[in-house]
């Protein structure tokens, strides 16, 4: 696997095509089985204005960006709303005071809203349970160290769709 970065949702729009074109051609592109574009669907601003819920914001925008880069080798997805969204399907990975509110919670990890996405949800219970904020780096690689992919999967149905277009990409490879 290899991970190709970009600076920001911009970058990734006006450069994807171009990269994913490069890996997936030529001599090394032959042993690439296939190439997953990950972006939040909180932050880009290339939605059309009728497009505000994340089904219609999701819908549309996978399929722009797949007909931009037009390879049927390549899957675009969107953490819904962020990735911090699966970091909320597992509540016991925090700390036990923003694990218990988070339990007590009863909307899904991606069906929290463009207002209030995830890691500004964690940053608001953080720092009202810890007396501090959530770091995006420090506290979130930590807890995706301890998240369950099976217990996101679960939880999360665009996460689940990501997963399946993995491993239909390793299964087509064997």
């Amino acid at each position: 696997m290899r991970v190709v970065k970009f600076s920001g949702w911009a970058d990734y729009y006006k450069e994807i095509k171009k990269k994913v074109d490069l890996h997936l051609t030529g001599k090394t592109g032959r042993d690439v089985v296939g190439a997953i574009g990950l972006l939040d669907l909180y932050g880009p601003t290339f939605y059309p204005p009728d497009k505000t819920s994340r089904e219609e914001r999701y819908s549309w925008a996978k399929s722009h960006v797949e007909s931009i880069v037009d390879n049927n080798r390549f899957r675009q997805h969107f953490a819904v709303h962020e990735t911090e969204a699966w970091l909320l399907a597992e509540p016991q990975i925090h700390p036990a005071p923003v694990a218990r509110s988070l339990e007590k919670s009863t909307i899904g990890p991606e069906a929290v809203d463009f207002e209030c996405p995830p890691a500004r949800w964690l940053d608001r219970l953080y720092k009202q349970h810890l007396q501090r904020s959530y770091g995006k780096i420090t506290d979130g690689v930590r807890l995706f160290g301890k998240l369950q992919p099976d217990v996101a999967r679960e939880r999360c149905p665009y996460f689940a769709a990501l997963l399946d277009d993995l491993v239909a990409f390793a299964s087509n490879a064997t």
